[in-house]
């Protein structure tokens, strides 16, 4: 075939002037004077010490959320160098792009130019997201993937299927940021379900569409969020702060820290192996079981008796104390033999404490904080009716089969009283004076799942003395061989995923916390920063004009629906079957992501902020712009005149010009909270306290 060439060549490019417009605003209003204030501002500090760690490939664990928002954080440094610019740039580049990323939202649910502006607009103007979007803060940054993330799925929808890709690599970005980002996800999910179930009916349509629907928004947001933890983990090697939140095998995976004190030890327990033993829990503070030369008081502060025995309790700190000698109970033996005979899943064993000889004891005695459980002790032969009673049985909970040997940081297991059947246990309860408030350990009769039963050998060696002066000279040497030990990242990432949900949060009392009710009718500030020698300062504040008409186009929305909803039932269709189908779904999206994103912190209970309603709140700033161009187009074409159905239009025009008019004065009366600039007088910061409640300082001069 003969192909011909035509010229001259053209390219035609339509450009949306209007996006072009509001997306050049929105980079104005987040990226102009940055570095301003040059301080630390709120949760940057929080936030600064994850960067700062990042950077110096230090392992921490964040319990609020996964890591992908600090990781984003710390890719400003890397082309930057480190400054306040660099830090804040990217959440400003994402919190400007918000802005944008609305106007084509609302064009892809079926509404016009003017309904886009009027949206993108409503951001743009939004004091609360311009200052969240200027800080080193993450709240920019996941509305900018939940936007980002229903963007794509509509266009997919509507157009293309590559869309598909982006919009679940969005949902994931926006979970691996917060959490928070989850109940806009599951909305996106639920979404799709319905055009699933839809398509299901049409026989025209194949299962494939279904099948890749399921790939891109299930199973490749559930790898990207795995991935997400596998470069957290790979980045961060090297041991830090938040090493004793997590198990010994994990720790000895990490350079320096407990690493180089474990490496080389010998892997397998033997009879007369020298260990320490961590419990597994994490509440309330990691601790080693442990015992020295005091003994229970013979009678507690509430009258009851105990048995005077040694004190056997966990303790929070690296101490010779903390070390235990595994004793066959047939033999008298306190070295290991050779070769080592090891310790076996179901073997009796008995624990001799090193530093004092007491053997690890229990008998039916009330434990002395948790009178239900057993004492735990260091046997003393005090030649009274109470006999040893210090056989135990090692259970390696985590065993692969019944011979599973007993390892080194590998094994978890529980140590049964054969005697009583009870379990050694940390009770998670602090002891009074008398123990130096260390934590309790008892033993206790389990049934079902229990939390510090199970404990881990975390520093071992092999021993080699047989006397007491010896042994205690032997216990005080260090441990380290230069051997190396890992563990899978597979399992890393489990363990991090567990501590993340099960670690307590401080739950500390904060001055700027406030309930989700008072977002609503804004009675609640957050002052960011002040000025250390002038009334220049920074406010987490909503645009009141802004947010109020967002909350009545909530309100008006579910008022319509309502009325709609009835009249239909009675057979009266008021819109034709695309109005309502868009109706419907700028409902589902705008109304439910409001929902979804507003109702479950009604149900926490933790300390909230005034940024967490942001999420939720720029789906009632797509919703208002789509409600009035609704009511323009469907509503007031029930009015007969012409005359009169031109007169209301143009007095809902002048309206829209009014409400938009006062957006914009509410955000500059409010702009030098805003930015941080100009400084304002004593007088005029007053004037800006329209609540009462709004915490706005100054200084009198």
């Amino acid at each position: 075939m003969r192909m011909v060439l035509r010229l001259p060549l053209v390219v035609t490019v339509r450009v949306d002037l209007l996006l072009v417009l509001v997306s050049l605003l929105a980079f104005w209003t987040r990226v102009h004077r940055l570095a301003h204030p040059n301080a630390v501002v709120f949760d940057e500090v929080y936030y600064g010490q994850f960067v700062s760690l990042y950077m110096k490939r230090i392992f921490f664990i964040d319990d609020s959320g996964p890591p992908l928002g600090h990781m984003i954080l710390a890719l400003g440094e890397y082309p930057c160098g480190v400054s306040v610019w660099s830090l804040r740039v990217l959440p400003a580049v994402c919190g400007a792009l918000c802005v944008p990323l609305a106007y084509c939202v609302t064009l892809e649910l079926g509404f016009g130019h003017m309904s886009a502006l009027g949206a993108a607009l409503l951001l743009l103007l939004d004091n609360a997201l311009i200052v969240q979007s200027r800080l080193m803060l993450l709240e920019s940054i996941l509305i900018f993937f939940i936007l980002l993330s229903f963007l794509s799925y509509l266009r997919f929808y509507r157009a293309s299927s590559s869309w598909l890709l982006l919009s679940g690599t969005s949902c994931a970005a926006a979970i691996g940021v917060k959490y928070m980002g989850a109940f806009s996800y599951l909305l996106l999910v639920g979404v799709a379900c319905v055009h699933c179930w839809k398509m299901i009916s049409d026989t025209r349509v194949s299962g494939v569409s279904c099948v890749c629907r399921g790939v891109c928004l299930l199973v490749l947001p559930a790898v990207l969020y795995v991935l997400c933890f596998y470069l957290h983990l790979t980045l961060l090697h090297r041991t830090g702060p938040h090493d004793q939140l997590m198990s010994p095998a994990f720790q000895a995976s990490l350079e320096g820290g407990l690493s180089r004190i474990t490496q080389g030890q010998p892997l397998e327990v033997a009879y007369g192996s020298q260990v320490t033993l961590r419990s597994s829990a994490s509440q309330p503070v990691p601790c080693w079981l442990h015992s020295h030369k005091a003994n229970y008081p013979i009678r507690y502060e509430n009258g009851r008796g105990s048995s005077h025995q040694q004190q056997v309790t966990c303790y929070a700190f690296k101490d010779v104390n903390n070390w235990w000698i595994v004793k066959n109970a047939d033999k008298a033996d306190l070295a290991v033999g050779h070769p080592p005979r090891a310790v076996r899943h179901g073997d009796m064993v008995q624990l001799l404490h090193g530093m004092t000889s007491r053997f690890l004891n229990s008998h039916d005695v009330a434990a002395p904080v948790s009178p239900h459980a057993q004492e735990v002790s260091g046997y003393i032969d005090f030649n009274v009716s109470m006999p040893a009673q210090n056989l135990w049985r090692v259970d390696v909970v985590n065993r692969e089969d019944d011979s599973e040997v007993w390892k080194t940081i590998l094994s978890e297991v529980r140590l049964v009283h054969v005697n009583t059947s009870a379990v050694l246990k940390l009770s998670g309860l602090s002891l009074p004076d008398w123990a130096s408030g260390q934590m309790e350990v008892v033993a206790e009769k389990i049934k079902g799942h229990s939390s510090g039963v199970t404990w881990t050998v975390e520093e071992h060696r092999y021993g080699t003395s047989e006397e007491q002066k010896d042994r205690e000279a032997e216990l005080h040497s260090p441990t380290h061989i230069d051997v190396n030990r890992k563990i899978s990242l597979l399992s890393k990432f489990l363990e991090v995923q567990w501590r993340m949900l099960s670690v307590k949060q401080e739950d500390n009392e904060h001055k700027y916390s406030s309930t989700p009710l008072e977002w609503l009718t804004m009675e609640t500030n957050i002052a960011y920063w002040l000025h250390p020698s002038t009334n220049a300062q920074i406010h987490l504040i909503g645009n009141p004009a802004s947010w109020g008409v967002s909350h009545l186009s909530l309100l008006g929305y579910h008022v319509m629906a309502a009325i709609y909803l009835l009249r239909r039932r009675r057979g009266i269709k008021d819109l034709p079957d695309a109005a309502w189908e868009r109706f419907v779904s700028l409902g589902v999206l705008c109304g439910g992501g409001w929902l979804l994103n507003f109702v479950p912190f009604v149900l926490m209970e933790k300390h909230l902020f005034l940024y967490h309603y942001l999420p939720a709140l720029i789906f009632l700033h797509l919703l208002s712009a789509a409600l009035l161009e609704h009511v323009y187009t469907h509503l007031l074409r029930y009015i007969s005149l012409a005359s009169l159905k031109d007169a209301h239009r143009r007095v809902l025009l002048v309206c829209v010009f009014v409400v938009l008019a006062c957006v914009f004065l509410s955000y500059h009366a409010f702009s030098p909270l805003t930015f941080g600039s100009p400084e304002l007088s004593a007088n005029q910061l007053r004037a800006l306290k329209w609540r009462s409640s709004w915490d706005i300082l100054y200084r009198r001069r």
